[in-house]
């Protein structure tokens, strides 16, 4: 599974629309932390492909969007479930920490 670039325009239908829970990557190009999480990123795309959506939007050619969420540092991401925001995770951190928190919003019903 790819993750998947979104836009401003694109972001309610594809994130808040979502029937799968979705995480989002909020992150821009020249940012250091942000490539350092990228992988783990990727890894979990395809690790939880069954049961999530995972998306990239560039905070820098997406204004409207980080700041309806309030983006200030990058990488922010967060966590979606049924259009509701569950998780937000802010800064470079390790995959067992992107994955112990998607863990957490998946299994609570």
């Amino acid at each position: 599974m790819t993750v998947l670039q979104v836009i401003d325009s694109s972001f309610h239908e594809e994130v808040i629309k979502s029937d799968n829970p979705v995480l989002v990557d909020f992150w821009a190009p020249w940012c250091g932390p942000c490539r350092m999480v990228a992988s783990a990123i990727d890894e979990i795309a395809e690790e939880y492909k069954n049961n999530l959506k995972v998306v990239k939007i560039n905070t820098d050619q997406n204004p409207s969007t980080a700041t309806k969420y309030g983006i200030r540092s990058i990488p922010t991401i967060m966590v979606f479930v049924e259009g509701r925001r569950v998780a937000t995770v802010i800064g470079a951190v390790p995959k067992t920490t992107l994955a112990s928190t998607l863990d957490k919003c998946l299994t609570e019903d």
